[in-house]
């Protein structure tokens, strides 16, 4: 099941708990666009190679697209579409004026300089310009992309159309219009919506365990916050060449600072190596999957012995596997839910560009606290009201505005 089979198939099952039209329904199991490009990449050596890139427009009845781009190998049109689609959920879970958009190109950066990523950077920008705007599509960072390349892209943008547009892109360097507080948001998000989670299981301010997988941007500040914000144990961490565990705890300075100096987590002299499928495996209370997608499937799930699933990536159970969790009473808390705060803060973001109004980073933090605890509480009631899993109670919650809107607005032409 790819990732596009496994977002119909999580409509599929929150379609029984909602009243809604079929039609409508099948309007969200598709994208509204797609584009497609070839970008011309000048390398340094005064080669050309071609790279191919994506940009998907899932659907925009909230309010304009929404979405990160991200560089790897592995993206593809069918994972761009997957992700924008997840995007319409998470905005509307989120209650953003906001539809859900996706962008990717299919590239290993480790095999590009810096001069090269900016010339792919300002190569992708140009490519989607018609595609983008502030009041069309604002595109963001995700995986390995960042501030530096969300500076390129509106610097690029900027050029193409002739004037200022800070909005059209968020996830912007603060000196360059960006947020205070845009950095750490969906790892300070899902730390918020996990706070809330302990406390309906009775969990709260007892000595937890957790395991993080991933340890890039949002994995190594969900180990930094969950450390410090909710005083919980994190015990191993990995990234894609590995992981150390080491029950006693792991200092998150310590991991960092070997992570810089060698490009990887494995290693760790404050740990034991282990690989990521066995992070997943291990006995804590709390597993954080904050990499990639379809990484806790039918094969390992029956295997992982957490209670609690805090879903940082986006897409990383399969259908499959979270029947298997639930049946074992894990309690899977979905990413369309646990990963919004990024696009709560870009939100926050957008409205200081179209302002000139910058807030201060306790402020930006004190609106995602309201905003996420207010939609962690709404989730968790129609959870039990219908006594459902957590991933369907927000499905319900975020397909029933959407096709409210779609419904007034009607489908036309």
């Amino acid at each position: 099941m790819n990732a596009h089979e496994m977002f119909v198939k999580q409509v599929d099952e929150a379609v029984p708990f909602l009243t809604v039209e079929d039609e409508y329904i099948e309007i969200l199991k598709n994208p509204k666009e797609v584009l497609e490009v070839s970008i011309p990449l000048r390398l340094d050596d005064g080669g050309v190679k071609v790279v191919r890139g994506w940009r998907s427009h899932h659907n925009n009845a909230l309010g304009p697209y929404k979405g990160g781009v991200r560089y790897h190998p592995n993206v593809s049109r069918e994972e761009v579409i997957a992700l924008s689609s997840w995007m319409t959920v998470k905005c509307a879970t989120a209650q953003l004026p906001y539809g859900g958009g996706k962008g990717g190109i299919s590239v290993n950066i480790r095999d590009l300089s810096p001069s090269e990523i900016e010339r792919l950077s300002r190569g992708y920008a140009m490519a989607i310009a018609r595609f983008t705007g502030t009041d069309i599509d604002i595109p963001a960072p995700d995986v390995y992309t960042n501030p530096q390349v969300m500076a390129w892209f509106v610097d690029t943008y900027e050029k193409i159309n002739g004037r200022s547009e800070p909005s059209c892109y968020t996830g912007k360097p603060v000196e360059a219009g960006g947020s205070l507080g845009r950095g750490d948001a969906t790892s300070r998000g899902g730390t918020y919506i996990l706070r809330e989670a302990l406390k309906k299981h009775g969990l709260e301010g007892k000595e937890l365990t957790v395991a993080v997988q991933g340890f890039g941007n949002v994995g190594g500040y969900g180990h930094k916050l969950i450390s410090e914000e909710l005083g919980l144990k994190v015990v191993a961490v990995s990234d894609s060449r590995g992981g150390t565990y080491n029950p006693g705890g792991l200092d998150h300075s310590s991991v960092k600072k070997h992570k810089t100096e060698t490009g990887s987590i494995a290693g760790f002299s404050g740990g034991e190596d282990i690989t990521n499928e066995e992070l997943l495996e291990l006995n804590v209370d709390i597993v954080v999957p904050a990499a990639l997608e379809g990484v806790i499937t039918e094969s390992n799930a029956s295997d992982m012995r957490a209670c609690i699933v805090l879903e940082l990536a986006n897409g990383p159970t399969t259908p499959q596997a979270d029947a298997i969790l639930n049946d074992k009473n894990i309690e899977v808390i979905p990413d369309v839910l646990a990963n919004s705060g990024g696009v709560t803060v870009s939100c926050f973001e957008w409205i200081q560009g179209r302002t000139g109004d910058y807030w201060t980073e306790k402020d930006v933090q004190k609106k995602l606290d309201e905003k996420l605890t207010t939609a962690f509480h709404e989730i968790w009631k129609i959870k039990e009201d219908f006594k459902i899993s957590t991933r369907k109670a927000a499905y319900v919650r975020a397909i029933s505005r959407i096709v409210a809107a779609m419904r007034f607005k009607g489908i036309w032409p």
